[in-house]
């Protein structure tokens, strides 16, 4: 069973940076589209950034200039650089990733458990 494990949360203060990263954990076929989502206290799911295969970025209008997805060499790790944290960055921070377990699977949509951001004024 292929999960998406996520790290890089914590606590930090206004201004500061943190970065988070999302990798399967087992080897797969490929990963296709990814993304990260967050969550605040009360508030409903939101996309935070989103990267194609093809290499387009797309961010909310909240982190855009402040944040940056990407993903390493190999492809599998997928990474959210988060600079200039506000308060209101604060919540749940979820990857999900488009991938193929094996190639000749069909493509299917995975998310990670999330981890915490918290970020303090």
């Amino acid at each position: 069973q292929v999960q998406l494990v996520e790290s890089g949360g914590g606590v930090v203060q206004a201004g500061g940076s943190l970065r988070l990263s999302c990798a399967p954990s087992t080897s797969i076929f490929k990963i296709n589209a990814v993304g990260w989502h967050r969550q605040a206290p009360g508030k409903q799911r939101e996309m935070v950034a989103t990267l194609l295969s093809g290499g387009s970025a797309n961010y909310s209008d909240s982190v855009k200039g402040r944040f940056t997805i990407s993903r390493d060499s190999a492809g599998n790790t997928v990474y959210l650089q988060m600079n200039s944290l506000k308060p209101e960055d604060t919540g749940a921070y979820y990857c999900h990733a488009d991938l193929q377990v094996r190639s000749s699977w069909p493509r299917q949509d995975y998310w990670g458990q999330g981890t915490q951001v918290t970020v303090s004024s």
